[in-house]
């Protein structure tokens, strides 16, 4: 009898918590990511909005729509057998009342059969998350800099005030929110919030106190083609490893020494 992997579920996150051991995850968007990230052992996979930054090309999060984020979540849970796969419910659901944010997040579970959704949002929100938990979803909460909100909060910066992500935090657990990703969030805040916070916390920006880290897999491997932010510690040149293994390629074939023996039958 072959052995299938369990998938990390709720309670083993609520017990990384509690037994102080750091928590991983990273973005993934297609099959070939999924399959490596998955393989490395990483506790969740992110479906995040950020496709639309890091695979269309946009300048920002917002135009992802619901079925780019079903789309690219499917493929990521069918890739993955170990990881918890967490999907990002896009902007504007969770801002068109309950009903429709429920509606929203139940087609990204049973469409792509993923462990949980992510909410941007501040304790204004609540309602929200409490109604699409007691729909039976799990949600992942998401303060600080909340890149939906980028216009808003007037660009990628640092989140300063310090009472208000608490009480953004504090409103996302009460509300039944498994765990809350702190996004550029001084490291002395996010260690207060992390300690009060009865579930975990996910820092991106947010220094070393954090329960778990997350980061976008194209920047932790060197593949980003803009400006890396400064909280990311690069693990991989995998652009330059490309670029190079291209421009060989293309060498080889305006040579002609591509395809050679090896690679000709018949």
């Amino acid at each position: 009898m072959s052995h299938v992997p369990r998938r990390i579920a709720l309670p083993d996150l609520a017990a990384a918590k509690q037994d102080q051991r750091r928590l991983s995850m990273v973005t993934a968007y297609d099959w070939p990511t999924a399959k490596l990230v998955d393989g490395a052992g990483i506790d969740c996979i992110l479906v995040g909005d950020s496709v639309a930054m890091v695979v269309a090309g946009r300048e920002s999060t917002i135009p992802a729509t619901l079925e780019q984020m079903i789309y690219h979540g499917e493929i990521v849970v069918r890739a993955s057998a170990h990881a918890m796969v967490v999907v990002d419910l896009p902007f504007p659901h969770q801002h068109l009342g309950v009903r429709s944010a429920v509606e929203a997040c139940a087609r990204i579970l049973k469409e792509t059969g993923c462990q949980g959704v992510k909410l941007e949002g501040t304790a204004g929100q609540a309602d929200v998350i409490a109604g699409i938990v007691a729909a039976g979803i799990p949600v992942m909460g998401h303060v600080g800099l909340r890149p939906q909100a980028v216009h808003q909060l007037g660009g990628y910066r640092m989140q300063r005030d310090a009472e208000r992500l608490m009480a953004d935090s504090l409103a996302a657990a009460d509300a039944g929110a498994f765990a809350v990703v702190l996004e550029c969030v001084p490291q002395e805040v996010a260690r207060t919030i992390t300690a009060a916070l009865p579930i975990p916390t996910f820092g991106i920006g947010a220094g070393p106190h954090c329960d778990g880290q997350v980061l976008v897999f194209h920047d932790l491997v060197g593949l980003s083609l803009e400006r890396v932010p400064k909280f990311v510690r690069g693990y991989a040149d995998s652009k330059t490893t490309i670029a190079a293994a291209l421009g060989r390629w293309r060498q080889d074939v305006e040579s002609r020494d591509f395809p050679g023996p090896a690679e000709t039958r018949g």
